[in-house]
Formats: C-alpha cells, structure tokens, sequence
C-alpha cells in the first residue's frame, strides 16, 4: 500500500490521499455497525434507517447545535433533511450522552470485527499513538468539524485513541475539502452533481443528501451554464479539469498532519493499519459504492 512521501516539508497529495483512504474505513464502521445502532436505539433513536444516528453521532462534537450551524459544517445535506433530525436529536439524549454512546458503539463494533486479541495487541497500541500524534498535529483554524473533536478528551483504550484520531484527521480533511468547494464557486448540491458528473457514485447514492429532483435539475443546468457538465450530466472537460483541482486541493490541505509526524512514523502506521484495514473492508460492513468517491476519484 505504500507510496513514497516526497521528501523535504512536504508530503505528495496522492500519499495524502492514500492515507484518508486508509483511515477511513476505521472511522465509518461508527455509521454501519450493528452495535452503533443498537447503543442508538439504547439511547432512543430511530433505528428503522441510519440518518437519525449519523446526524447524533457526527453532530455531537459541536454540542447542542440547530439545523443552521450542522447544515453549514456538513454542507452537502440540504437543509431540510438536516432539519428532520437537528435539533431534534438533543431532545432524544444530550450530546454528552450520544458522544458516551459512539464510544461504546466503536468499541463493541471493533470487538467484533478485529477481535479481541488483535486489539490488546502492540501494533494496535502502537498505530494509535501514532495516528494520535498525526491527528494532535492536524491545525483546526477555520475548521469547525476537526476543532470540535480535538476538544474531546482522549479515551484510554488504544484503539478508541485510534478511532478518535482518524475521525479528528477524516474531518480535518473534510473541513478543508468544504474550503475546496467554496473556492471552487460551488454550491452544495452543485458540488454533488459536478461529482456524479465524473463518476465518482451513482446520481442515487447522491440522492442520499436530501436534495430533491428540483433541485438536482436546477443544479446541473447552473453548471452546463459554466460549461462544467454535458445536456446529459456527464462533465465536460473543463468540469473534469475543476473537479481535479478541488481534490488536488483538499490533499495539498490535509497534508499538514503527516509532514508534522514525519515520513518515516507515517510509512509505519501505514504498515500497522494494513491488517485491519484489510479486516474492515473485507468484512463487508461498509457499502461498496459511497458519496465520498473512495475508489473512484
């Protein structure tokens, strides 16, 4: 899996690249387990589909938000599916609680899936303190996602020290992708249908984020507008060429954790993450097609 750094202070994007890809499966087990629903219908959420919990779980760091300020910090939901869920989700239990409930999820959730013997072992301990290390280096200006989760004391198992540092580093790269986007000049939705537009999902997968066909329409027709998307909404190549430019970006702006932890210790946790990486993906938890784009863009 490795590829190799670029040397100096800085880190090639596609290595940066490469390690979000590996971190994130870590992250998202949060978001599909079985034990993360059962600890959200323990607190008493709505467990008939995922959104109810993902809004609990992901929004708990920032406190007992409205719809306004999780919309801005998730950007790609549109409003009105935010506002089904926040701030109802604080009448149903405190985000103390919800942040106290994710850590019991991830724990029984990797019990589960990398067993009991790999996790009392010393890579796992080991990738911990490095991930940690990477995700303590991780700057939060402007970052709203990443700072509220650098807030959080850290656990004591090593690998819920793991879990939190590849959620802090996947929304420190998720703040500064947001930071992409906007520069980019594009919208939420815009930013969905320019990325269906070069196939990084399926337009359904997208459909996920609540926009309506009203909106999706009105979307493609501002981007064929700026020559960014084909009458079909496939992009153009000067769509091709932006949305290029936005990932080049959001690698260049998460770089920051590995060039502070250095190439030598990143190569190394890339190496004690490669078995349970390995593990996660396999297992067949995660869903094989994603809004994220991992493995397609």
């Amino acid at each position: 899996m490795t590829l190799e750094a670029t040397v100096g202070t800085s880190v090639a994007p596609a290595r940066v690249r490469q390690l979000w890809h590996l971190l994130e499966p870590l992250h998202s087990v949060l978001y599909y387990a079985p034990e993360a629903f059962e600890e959200a219908a323990a607190l008493g959420y709505d467990v008939s589909d995922r959104w109810p919990s993902y809004f609990a779980w992901r929004a708990a760091a920032l406190g007992p938000v409205g719809a306004e300020r999780v919309t801005s910090a998730f950007y790609t939901f549109s409003p009105e599916k935010v506002a089904r869920h926040v701030p109802a989700a604080w009448e149903v239990a405190t985000p103390a609680d919800v942040l106290a409930g994710r850590l019991r999820a991830v724990d029984r959730a990797y019990r589960t899936i990398l067993g009991e013997e790999l996790l009392a072992s010393p890579g796992i301990a080991e990738a911990a303190a490095l991930a940690r290390r990477a995700a303590e280096a991780a700057p939060t200006a402007g970052r709203p996602m990443a700072a509220a989760h650098a807030e959080l004391p850290w656990p004591d198992a090593p690998h819920l020290v793991l879990w939190q540092a590849a959620t802090i580093l996947r929304e420190h790269r998720g703040d500064g992708h947001l930071a992409a986007l906007v520069t980019a000049g594009l919208d939420p939705v815009e930013s969905l249908v320019s990325f269906a537009a070069v196939g990084a999902a399926a337009e359904a997968t997208f459909q996920t984020r609540g926009w309506s066909a009203a909106d999706w329409s009105a979307a493609r027709a501002r981007l064929a507008a700026r020559g960014l998307v084909h009458a079909d909404g496939t992009a153009t190549d000067a769509g091709r060429a932006l949305r290029a430019e936005v990932e080049l970006r959001t690698d260049e702006l998460a770089a920051a954790p590995w060039v502070a932890l250095g190439a030598e210790a990143t190569a190394r946790l890339d190496e004690l993450l490669g078995g349970p990486w390995l593990t996660i993906v396999g297992s067949g938890l995660l869903p094989s097609e994603n809004t994220l784009g991992i493995g397609k863009v």
